[in-house]
């Protein structure tokens, strides 16, 4: 199994399974090789997505603009790559 946390050039890739129009955006663990995360967005117009980066660059502390949406981005199974971002750090925010 791969792990959801990977160390890229710069910074880190998260594989991330999102659930979109739950109540509020959080981590719920994991999902198979991914991080689940529920999202207040419902998958329109982009608007999950929005949230997943605004989600993710928060809780890693970096700007919006060093979150990118490397792959799924019509799809639940996302991959995110975070410029600035430290393996240890993600794993401490992501999975406790």
């Amino acid at each position: 199994m791969t792990t959801p946390i990977a160390a890229i050039d710069g910074g880190v890739r998260l594989t991330l399974h999102v659930q979109p129009r739950a109540g509020t955006t959080e981590v719920q663990g994991l999902h198979g090789d991914a991080i689940k995360l529920r999202i207040a967005a419902p998958p329109v117009d982009g608007a999950a997505n929005d949230e997943v980066i605004r989600f993710v660059a928060q809780t890693l502390g970096v700007p919006r603009r060093d979150v990118t949406l490397a792959a799924g981005r019509s799809s639940r199974r996302k991959v995110v790559d975070v410029q600035g971002a430290s393996v240890a750090a993600a794993r401490t925010r992501f999975l406790g």
